[in-house]
């Protein structure tokens, strides 16, 4: 897939004070919730799943897309501005109240199954977005931003994302043992489960083979997971000691919604893609090709550029306010709002995609990260050509 014939350089332009919209999501989505207290209309509670999944396609789609990259000699400045840190920043805080109010609200006022369903994904839209700021943060090498970043994770109780994106999923992304590497015909509910438990079971193993390393046994204070996870336990037991029992079964139906939106967001970044192997057997390095990109503005303006994924895997260290476009990436049709929205269904998902991993690899399926359940009928559809060539 081609971009446009331009030097993405100097149509770049600093936008600065846009990157205000990120951590404006927890503060519009908690002014629902407050709406809702004003006002008793539980259909207050809709503008989260309103905005993602009808208002994010459409204003992708009008605006379109920008493939300007900053010039690297602007990128010092832009990583040392700590503007754009305080940005990432400002979304844990404004998380936290969200997700405070939306529990007070689940553990005190009277709600019908579907004004209660719709705080349900509210509050899980503010934390499960969370987590794509967690991922932002968890990438830095700075102690505030690191325990902000576990601080992000604790609504969700998915804290050991934390050690498997860093040192499990960056080193075995776009590889059938990445459980959070989705493979060409699986759906996205087969993806699923394969992701939330091989994801868990690498955490663990990946922080046990650290800390025996250091002389640790993995139940010690240091194990990143349980610290993680203590803030999870810190979090849910203080809001149910003061809202009540009631407020455990919100939490935990907030925190699967959390989940299920960054496995989504998994699940589009390298569907199908796969990294092949050099002539020690070893994989290659990861570069831009290995990961979906997407260069709609909106959805990166409100994702901290979570959307350039493909600069993202290729330079983890990259600040997301200077990653750029690669014209050897492969580009998402729409931005994530919509690919969320279609892999939910998986025949649209796969009528939509299949064909683009396959033009991304020149009809060779054999490249290709393939579910093995449905090699056969990918094969019958996309026939090897070279079966088809006279002796």
């Amino acid at each position: 897939m081609s971009s446009p014939a331009v030097n993405f350089e100097e149509a770049w332009q600093d936008k600065r004070w846009w990157w205000l919209l990120s951590p404006s999501i927890p503060l519009t989505f908690t002014s629902s919730l407050l709406a809702f207290v004003m006002t008793g209309q539980w259909w207050c509670m809709l503008l989260a799943p309103l905005i993602i999944h009808v208002l994010l396609p459409v204003l992708d789609r009008v605006l379109g897309e920008d493939f300007s990259n900053p010039p690297e000699s602007a990128v010092a400045q832009l990583d040392q501005d700590m503007f754009y840190r305080a940005m990432v920043w400002a979304y844990v805080p404004l998380q936290m109240i969200g997700t405070v109010l939306g529990t007070w609200i689940a553990a005190t006022q009277p709600l019908d199954w579907f004004g209660y369903a719709a705080l349900v994904l509210t509050v899980g839209a503010i934390n499960g977005i969370g987590i794509g700021t967690a991922h932002e943060l968890g990438h830095k090498k700075e102690t505030l931003d690191r325990w902000l970043s576990k601080i992000a994770l604790a609504p969700s109780a998915y804290g050991h994302f934390f050690v498997e994106h860093n040192r499990g999923h960056h080193k075995r992304v776009a590889t059938p043992e990445d459980p959070a590497s989705a493979r060409m015909g699986e759906s996205f509910w087969a993806f699923l489960p394969r992701s939330v438990l091989g994801s868990w079971q690498s955490a663990w193993t990946l922080e046990q083979e650290r800390l025996n390393k250091q002389g640790m046994r993995v139940w010690h204070s240091q194990n990143h997971n349980l610290q993680a996870w203590a803030l999870t336990l810190l979090l849910f037991g203080a809001l149910c000691g003061w809202l009540g029992w009631m407020a455990l079964p919100f939490l935990l139906l907030q925190a699967v919604y959390a989940i299920s939106m960054l496995e989504v967001v998994n699940y589009v970044e390298h569907y199908g893609l796969l990294r092949q192997r050099d002539a020690s057997g070893r994989y290659v390095r990861c570069e831009p090709e290995h990961s979906w990109n997407s260069n709609h503005l909106v959805g990166n303006l409100l994702l901290y550029h979570l959307q350039r994924h493909s600069d993202h895997h290729a330079h983890p260290s990259r600040r997301y306010q200077a990653l750029r476009h690669f014209a050897s990436a492969p580009q998402l049709p729409a931005g994530y709002a919509t690919m969320i929205t279609v892999a939910y269904w998986p025949p649209v998902w796969f009528a939509w995609m299949d064909r683009r991993v396959m033009a991304h690899y020149g009809g060779d399926l054999g490249r290709v990260n393939v579910q093995a359940s449905a090699r056969h009928r990918l094969m019958q559809r996309w026939p090897d050509p070279r079966r088809n060539v006279e002796p």
